[in-house]
């Protein structure tokens, strides 16, 4: 387990240095703000425990990382019908793009993507209001996540907008 710990250290050290390391999501103000700089990584072992270097307990947004918890509660809740919806294909293109959608008649390439992603919104929506989907979501992830501060930050979703 120390290996495993000396592990994660280390490569939070050498990330520290790397001058690459990507950028922040500068056509989200709220996000435009946070500082590149921040890292951390945590390796969550088939026993239960979690080990963490860096900035594990700085909060962030998950963005696009929710659309894994989305696709999850809506196979929870429908099974295998969500594959007649939305196929489980790589695009090819960015996940925001919608140019494949006219060739594919309307059924986008997989649920990772944008338009992949409202149809698995809608299939959440479907069964209840706006307002009961983001608190089933919101409970699915805390669940998942065994964190119960897992929240919606207005700051942000403001900003997105």
């Amino acid at each position: 387990m120390d290996d495993l710990g000396a592990l994660l250290t280390s490569i939070t050290e050498r990330m520290s240095r790397e001058k690459n390391r990507g950028r922040v999501a500068d056509y989200i103000p709220k996000l435009a703000k946070i500082d590149p700089n921040q890292f951390s990584i945590s390796v969550a072992l088939a026993d239960g425990q979690t080990l963490s270097a860096g900035d594990a307990e700085t909060s962030f947004s998950i963005q696009s990382v929710s659309k894994v918890f989305a696709l999850s509660l809506a196979l929870t809740r429908r099974g295998a019908d969500v594959w007649k919806r939305v196929c489980r294909e790589p695009s090819g293109d960015p996940f925001n793009s919608i140019v494949q959608l006219e060739a594919d008649h309307g059924i986008p390439r997989n649920p990772l993507i944008n338009s992949g992603a409202i149809v698995i919104s809608d299939i959440i929506l479907a069964a209840c209001d706006h307002v009961e989907a983001v608190d089933e979501v919101l409970n699915f992830m805390r669940n998942a996540a065994d964190d119960e501060n897992i929240f919606v930050d207005p700051a942000v979703a403001k900003s997105e907008q």
